[in-house]
């Protein structure tokens, strides 16, 4: 008697893989689907941010785009006139954080929207796929700001961000601190998810994810809230006295998270436009290798915890001073 024995695939032969598969990634920024040169990568990403750091410019982006805006959308200097009653300093808020969209401490929020870009569908799923996510983001974002604002609301006079002393050679002044060991933080945590999207290092949210697939975007939203706790622009400054010295932490709540929804707002515009418009032909791109999208998730988030740190914690001590030299562009 004699056997048929199937011979068995060649080792090199290739790997068909269904991207409808259950748990192919282990949460919304970890799709399990690793790119090659995996350091270049993170070396690239890194030296775009330092790049970032040495040509950007805050007096540009605060002064000329923040106040600009601010002031055409209040109709008068934003900066030059008091804010009187919660009516006002409600608006402002908002109108502060619109303006604020494109400062220095909000660029890292770009990275939180790198994993939807990979919605696939018609036009109309592209576009509408994205805002149950972003609701999520919503939805952390909100919790954290209001709490803060609460806080403000209530013992803001005393804290460090209230201080108005002034910053000098070789010396920090309490809010530059705050904003230092904030954004400091937020940086590596942003420097942290960009690896484990590449699989250099776990997933943090592997284990809770299963049970709850949102929490990633949950924690994002609460990470761009954190933006405020060290937010040393100068409209948001404006907002932070005028909502410390009300007393008031149900005013605090309202305008700290309109601060926020209005920094997220043209972002999440901006985004939903491109998923509507990018038509078929990006879904196609990452459809045929998944580990594209985990690399533009990586990039995304490498460089900007990269210049959020380098730009926060390594430039601001040159800028006082602290260290000998840190290389900017003539213009920043």
């Amino acid at each position: 008697m004699t056997q048929t024995h199937r011979s068995p695939r060649p080792p090199d032969a290739p790997v068909s893989i269904r991207l409808d598969s259950p748990q192919v990634g282990t949460s919304t920024f970890v799709n399990g689907h690793f790119p090659r040169r995996r350091a270049l990568i993170v070396a690239l990403s890194v030296l775009t941010g330092f790049l970032l750091t040495v040509v950007w410019s805050a007096e540009f982006v605060d002064r000329t785009i923040g106040d600009n805006v601010a002031n055409t959308m209040l109709g008068h200097d934003a900066k030059e006139t008091p804010i009187q009653g919660i009516a006002a300093g409600v608006l402002f808020a908002f109108v502060s954080g619109v303006a604020g969209t494109f400062t220095a401490c909000n660029i890292a929020a770009f990275g939180a929207l790198a994993p939807l870009s990979g919605t696939t569908g018609g036009r109309l799923r592209r576009f509408t796929a994205p805002l149950r996510p972003l609701g999520w983001l919503s939805v952390g974002m909100i919790a954290v700001s209001a709490a803060y604002g609460a806080v403000v609301g209530l013992v803001g006079t005393s804290m460090p961000q209230f201080s108005t002393a002034p910053n000098t050679p070789g010396g920090l002044s309490p809010r530059s601190v705050q904003s230092m060991v904030v954004f400091g933080a937020i940086g590596l945590i942003m420097i942290y998810l960009g690896l484990a999207s590449l699989g250099v290092v776990p997933d943090p949210f592997a284990r809770i994810a299963r049970r709850y697939p949102n929490a990633p975007m949950v924690f994002m939203g609460a990470l761009i809230a954190g933006f405020l706790i060290g937010r040393p622009f100068a409209l948001f400054r404006q907002m932070f006295r005028d909502a410390a010295e009300s007393g008031n932490p149900l005013y605090g709540a309202a305008a700290f998270t309109l601060q926020s929804i209005g920094n997220i707002v043209i972002m999440a515009v901006l985004f939903l436009l491109l998923a509507w418009l990018a038509g078929s032909r990006l879904q196609r791109w990452f459809a045929a290798r998944p580990s594209r999208l985990a690399t533009l998730t990586a990039v995304a988030f490498i460089a900007a915890g990269a210049f959020t740190f380098l730009y926060w914690d390594v430039r601001l001590l040159a800028r006082r001073e602290i260290i000998p030299w840190y290389p900017t562009a003539p213009w920043a």
